[in-house]
């Protein structure tokens, strides 16, 4: 189904600066106003006439305009814009959407999600299973304003230390996530985050996967934390690296849970089994090394298969060094970026520095370069 969309509101953004001269001195009185990355009109979608619940570039577009939304709503609040002088709806209005709740941290009372539902006009009564979503649950990242950095910050490193999920942040996430479930459904919410906010929504993802509820959830830029082999030229020498580093992470886990009696699939493996049918849709950059490493993460399973010790990737492949440190130092940890499978997507259009192969506009842009490919952990 096609859902066509009608820009009146552009029309009457624009229309108190229109005759104040030429397009270079409107953007400019625009850019007073706000950041031009913040402005729908001037960096949104504009092609896409029409949105086509079918076609995933589609959804892949739409999904990452929610996810700016909430980055807008947290800046309008920042900037006190409030009413018409907020710019946070047209990056949900465009594609029918309507604000049901802001996400509000219970430190800084920054805005970090929001709940969308979609409200098609063309649409009466019951909503159609046509690829569209009824709910989608949206994370932004960090934002480096100071209303909101240190607190960002504050989450940053505790996703390095594999503890995002002792955060009061996600704990709010997640009872929000489980209650629009309980309420509406699993295969009527998505899950959508950036950056910070793709480690938020990947948490979340996984906590539903281990009860058997699978959500369909984009995550744009997810953080991997680990050395920038991916970086490196050589193919040989890339592959000899992650070959040591597997064959090193396996064996310092089989060491450290040598003297546990549940060393078998249903001890060692099994919540990264348990998790192996949510099939999540990843969205990295090469030249962003943020989440760059996913590329190598999910290519160098099938090289270890390959040379016959596919065993020994299937053991390091869902542990991290540090998380099984940090495990015999009597610290729960597991590493939330390693997922058993994924519909990973990478963009492979020239990017002109880190900050745009780690933004979060790429994903909406017309005619880019990707490559689609999906694993499945057995």
């Amino acid at each position: 189904m096609h859902v066509t969309i009608i820009q009146p509101l552009s029309e009457l953004f624009l229309a108190g600066v229109e005759q104040l001269g030429s397009k270079e001195e409107r953007r400019g009185i625009l850019n007073v106003m706000a950041s031009e990355r913040e402005v729908f009109e001037l960096s949104g979608p504009l092609h896409l006439a029409s949105v086509d619940w079918e076609n995933a570039n589609h959804r892949r577009s739409v999904a990452a305009c929610l996810v700016q939304g909430v980055y807008i709503l947290e800046r309008d609040r920042q900037e006190k814009r409030q009413g018409t002088e907020a710019f946070a709806p047209r990056w949900w209005e465009f594609c029918h959407f309507r604000l049901l709740r802001q996400l509000v941290d219970d430190v800084d009372s920054s805005i970090f999600g929001a709940v969308y539902e979609f409200k098609p006009l063309l649409l009466q009564g019951h909503h159609k299973v046509d690829g569209s979503p009824r709910f989608v649950i949206a994370f932004r990242g960090t934002l480096t304003k100071p209303d909101s950095v240190s607190r960002d910050i504050e989450l940053d490193l505790h996703l390095i230390q594999n503890g995002l999920h002792r955060t009061s942040r996600f704990e709010i996430a997640m009872q929000v996530v489980r209650n629009m479930v309980a309420t509406v459904g699993d295969s009527n919410v998505w899950l959508a985050g950036h950056s910070l906010g793709s480690a938020m929504a990947m948490l979340a993802g996984r906590t539903m996967a281990r009860t058997g509820i699978f959500l369909k959830s984009y995550l744009f830029n997810p953080p991997f934390f680990a050395a920038p082999i991916e970086r490196i030229k050589d193919k040989k020498l890339k592959h000899g690296l992650r070959i040591a580093g597997s064959v090193i992470t396996a064996g310092l886990a089989l060491a450290l849970k040598a003297g546990s009696n549940n060393n078998q699939r249903n001890g060692i493996e099994e919540p990264f089994f348990a998790i192996a049918a949510w099939v999540p849709s990843l969205f990295v950059n090469p030249s962003d090394h943020v989440g760059s490493e996913y590329i190598g993460y999910f290519e160098h399973r099938k090289k270890m298969e390959d040379i016959g010790a596919g065993s020994i990737e299937r053991l390091a492949t869902q542990n991290s060094i540090g998380g099984l440190l940090l495990n015999a130092l009597g610290r729960e940890s597991e590493p939330i970026h390693l997922i058993p499978s994924a519909e990973l997507v990478v963009n492979l259009s020239p990017a002109q520095d880190f900050k745009q192969a780690h933004g979060i506009h790429q994903w909406w842009q017309p005619h880019l370069q990707l490559h689609s490919k999906i694993y499945e952990y057995s």
